[in-house]
């Protein structure tokens, strides 16, 4: 079965580490949590992008490469998603586990739940970094721990749902599917723009 307190843990301790707060050991123990570790650093490389993309004084070079690095890094980060899923249906082959017949199929699948997680631990990382700074007020202070305690019982919420999740897929009471995203931007062949160009050219 799957430890979903293992992935959150695995998920805090490596933004940590990624930000050289401290040395943690991040040997994934089996290629399921080797899968959640991939997508959770496209998710962190994403959110520091993101944060240059947002400054103002950031030349428009550096915004239009910072832009294809995020677009770049979604695209990783989606087929994250698709792997992961992909591996929880593996360890359901290799456990035998068959749906029921009146099995039911989920809105959101473990790897979409994985994904969520990840970026609530990089959240809450940030917004404890932001208790810690000299130049904020008051206010600022207030407004971050309000926000922190909201987000601390989110993803307690959301770990409990993918608890909740899986135990019905290893007992065969839901169907698990990897649902493939095919973004069309990223393909020459599809994105329109892109092959309206190389005619034109």
């Amino acid at each position: 079965m799957i430890n979903v307190n293992r992935i959150t843990s695995l998920q805090f301790d490596a933004v940590e580490h990624w930000h050289d707060l401290k040395f943690v050991h991040l040997q994934p123990e089996n290629n399921l949590l080797a899968l959640v570790l991939e997508q959770h650093r496209f998710n962190f490389d994403l959110w520091h992008e993101e944060d240059i993309a947002r400054s103002p004084d950031v030349s428009d070079t550096e915004i239009a490469r910072v832009k294809r690095r995020i677009d770049q890094l979604n695209q990783k980060r989606n087929d994250g998603i698709e792997r992961i899923d992909a591996g929880v249906i593996e360890l359901l082959a290799e456990t035998g586990v068959t749906p029921q017949p009146n099995a039911r199929i989920n809105t959101e699948t473990p790897g979409s739940v994985i994904d969520r997680l990840s970026i609530m631990s990089l959240r809450l990382f940030h917004l404890r970094e932001q208790l810690q700074r000299i130049d904020a007020g008051w206010e600022h202070q207030q407004l971050v721990s309000q926000r922190l305690d909201r987000c601390f019982q989110q993803h307690s919420d959301l770990a409990q749902s993918l608890s909740e999740l899986l135990d019905d897929i290893f007992s065969g009471n839901k169907i698990l599917k990897v649902y493939h995203q095919f973004k069309m931007y990223n393909d020459p062949t599809m994105n329109p723009y892109l092959y309206n160009r190389k005619k034109i050219a």
